[in-house]
């Protein structure tokens, strides 16, 4: 069996996660999931960078799913999306291709590699005031007095972990009919692009003006008159929050520029702390510099050869 069965790119926005996540894709016989939480709806191009030019490389169109897959105006939450990735995912190694996983949107990231399809499990108050009485030793006994297939994914680390793991195992052995989903076990690459803040910056600015240039304002002017509604589109956040601002002569073009381009900055600052929290709990990410496309190229390659091959 392969070390790994699933490659992962993430990163801020603007940094070329998409260019580097379609070579590799190329590279090594795989096909692109997105894990955008924007780019799922139809119609929202530029605000979201869809950038859908970027999955041909010299005339091979790169496969790629969970891109168009919505209605702009309807809503998607983590729990689709994680339903709409296993479709994907299964269907991608069926074909024995490789799953590229490419998005920034940490959180649908992060439902993958956590037990999360658990958090339809109760609070049990009584049973944590008993528990939160023993020190961790005790409590990792505790646990492992349940059957291991009630606790096979359970997190040691804290006693924090241990009592919910407890709280599940307990659970899951009083209420034998509850059935968990069933979900492929996945081995995950993860490989994460950065750059200094201040390229990064640049980058997010210089991208914004060409967007602009490029039709975003006459896009959520579109977007408006297909009847989504402005309370949707300001719900999507960012360009859209701000381009209906600007719409309604809230602001002028400057100010639309100025402020739009310091939430962006904001926002892939928040997106980098999202993933060093990932990070500590659990995550390996192995981060490459993505100043010099050449040399990050040649990392990424090195890293799923030695993990895929």
């Amino acid at each position: 069996m392969l070390d790994k069965n699933l490659l992962i790119v993430l990163g801020a926005t603007a940094v070329g996660k998409t260019k580097l996540a379609v070579q590799l894709a190329k590279d090594f016989d795989g096909e692109i999931i997105s894990a955008d939480s924007r780019q799922v709806f139809e119609g929202m191009d530029i605000g979201t960078g869809k950038d859908l030019s970027e999955y041909e490389i010299n005339g091979l169109r790169i496969p790629y799913h969970l891109i168009d897959i919505k209605k702009a105006g309807e809503r998607y939450q983590v729990n689709a999306f994680k339903d709409d990735f296993y479709e994907a995912f299964q269907e991608i190694t069926n074909k024995q291709r490789l799953p590229v996983l490419c998005g920034g949107t940490g959180m649908y990231i992060h439902s993958l590699l956590q037990n999360h399809d658990l958090t339809a499990i109760p609070v049990n108050e009584d049973l944590r005031k008993e528990l939160i009485q023993l020190d961790k030793k005790k409590l990792s006994e505790t646990l492992d007095n349940f059957p291991l297939e009630l606790r096979k994914q359970a997190d040691y680390s804290s006693s924090k972990r241990l009592i919910r793991a407890i709280e599940i195992a307990r659970f899951l052995s009083e209420n034998q009919g509850f059935k968990l989903q069933e979900r492929a076990v996945l081995r995950p690459l993860i490989i994460g692009l950065y750059n200094d803040v201040e390229i990064r910056r640049a980058k997010i600015l210089s991208r914004l003006e060409e967007r602009l240039s490029n039709g975003l304002i006459e896009e959520v002017e579109g977007l408006l008159a297909k009847g989504v509604s402005e309370d949707m589109l300001v719900f999507y956040g960012l360009e859209y929050k701000f381009v209906v601002a600007y719409l309604k002569n809230e602001i002028d073009l400057d100010t639309l520029k100025e402020r739009l381009g310091t939430a962006i900055c904001q926002f892939a600052k928040r997106q980098m702390t999202f993933f060093r929290k990932m990070e500590k709990d659990g995550v390996q990410i192995n981060w490459i510099e993505a100043e010099d496309r050449e040399i990050l190229k040649n990392t990424a390659v090195d890293l799923v050869r030695r993990n895929f091959n």
